[in-house]
């Protein structure tokens, strides 16, 4: 009997024809995800490189708010229109590497949450968009955090409430120490402290360094000025509006608020503090990616200046509700 024998050829050509697809599959994966990981490697370099641009860059804006100041101090005499504001307004500074965007806030402008009335915090509260119930309850509960106390205001919260949180801590009973103590308080999200990117957050117009617990008018933002008792909407456009011209006075003031001015009267000053928050926000190519620094200075009359408060990096925005000015010297 002849035995049969079988041509394994073809067989043999299809495993091999198999295995190199095998081979071809797990060549491109792996050329794809080299490639990948190329892309993503140069994209973090790109960033960490826009990065560390735009934070020297804010630096330099720092730097440059606190010499704006010296100028103003050390130049009484010149005129208003060229020196920076310090009123919060934007100033922009374009550079061969990017830019960075400036502002300068006097802390006498703005509300004391250590020494501010009631009055003034609701009025605050409301203007910036909280509903008459939710400003309430934020404002009772910040006395009742900073007083002695362990008796809650109607609306407001002690220990029993916040040890009845799913991580419970005690209400402080004493003054803060810092504005991002706020979030630990009934009522403060972070949305109401840092803004939601379109509206700006209570903290942009909060201080601890206020040094008499008044107002400064000469320097308050318009939110500000709108939480004061007797200060409409067109008083405080005219204000700013006088502010923008030139140095505003008292006589100037009482010629605007008129009849009002004895309600706004207990809850305002012009006395300048001298400590001012420089917000500096530095990019490479869009000032919607910058690196934001927010520093607290006191300045001092011998041309010296110390650090109160830094923070690097901060939230700091690009502020769309208003056209950054143009640095008058780059």
């Amino acid at each position: 009997m002849k035995s049969k024998t079988y041509n394994n050829t073809d067989s043999q050509r299809g495993i091999a024809l198999i295995m190199i697809l095998w081979v071809l599959t797990i060549l491109m994966v792996l050329v794809l995800s080299f490639t990948y990981m190329t892309r993503t490697e140069t994209d973090a370099a790109i960033s960490f490189r826009d990065g560390v641009a735009g934070k020297f860059l804010a630096e330099a804006g720092v730097q440059r708010g606190i010499m704006e100041i010296f100028y103003r101090q050390n130049n009484p005499q010149t005129d208003r229109s060229e020196v920076w504001r310090k009123d919060g307004t934007q100033y922009k500074v374009e550079t061969d590497k990017g830019g960075y965007l400036v502002s300068i806030t006097d802390e006498s402008g703005k509300v004391d949450i250590n020494s501010a009335p009631e009055v003034i915090l609701r009025g605050l509260f409301t203007g910036l968009g909280l509903k008459a119930e939710d400003a309430d309850i934020a404002v009772d509960s910040i006395l009742d955090w900073k007083d002695a106390d362990d008796l809650h205001r109607l609306n407001g919260a002690e220990n029993d409430y916040y040890m009845s949180l799913p991580n419970p801590y005690k209400a402080k009973n004493a003054g803060f120490e810092t504005l991002e103590e706020l979030i630990m308080v009934r009522g403060i999200t972070l949305e109401i402290l840092h803004g939601d990117g379109v509206k700006r957050g209570m903290i942009d117009f909060l201080t601890l360094h206020s040094q008499t617990g008044k107002i400064n008018l000469k320097t308050a933002p318009r939110e500000v000025l709108l939480a004061i008792p007797g200060i409409t909407s067109e008083a405080a456009d005219a204000i700013i509006l006088k502010r923008e011209s030139g140095e505003i006075t008292e006589n100037d003031i009482l010629g605007i608020l008129g009849q009002n001015y004895s309600l706004a009267a207990p809850y305002v000053s012009s006395f300048d503090s001298g400590i001012f928050t420089i917000d500096a926000l530095g990019y490479k190519d869009s000032e919607e990616t910058g690196y934001g620094i927010r520093a607290t200075v006191s300045i001092y009359k011998t041309n010296q200046y110390s650090y109160l408060y830094y923070k690097s990096p901060a939230g700091v925005k690009h502020d769309s509700s208003q056209k950054p000015a143009e640095s008058l010297n780059n």
